[in-house]
């Protein structure tokens, strides 16, 4: 799912699914380069873990910022904001 809220000023994409989710421990870990935090997906699917570390640069470029929530077993949602105000 893809949802987005605009605010006064800033927009907010949220994207979320219901897929295996991330252990806690782990959430804090997918921002990191480096940290080997990669996990077979609900189709056994793997990835480099390079991508959310790519958005966390290009969101913070833009003046956003960026989050992800978790649960085990229920999926993820990632979050980011956007300012409307692209003068500055």
């Amino acid at each position: 799912n893809i949802t987005a809220e605009v605010g006064k000023k800033f927009a907010t994409i949220s994207i979320s699914d219901k897929g295996v989710g991330i252990a806690p421990e782990m959430l804090e870990k997918i921002w990191v380069v480096g940290s080997h935090h990669s996990s077979s997906g609900t189709e056994s699917e793997s990835g480099t873990g390079l991508g959310l570390v790519i958005c966390k640069e290009f969101v913070q470029a833009h003046g956003g910022t960026i989050w992800a929530e978790s649960k085990p077993g229920e999926g993820s949602s990632f979050n980011f904001t956007i300012p409307l105000d692209c003068s500055s």
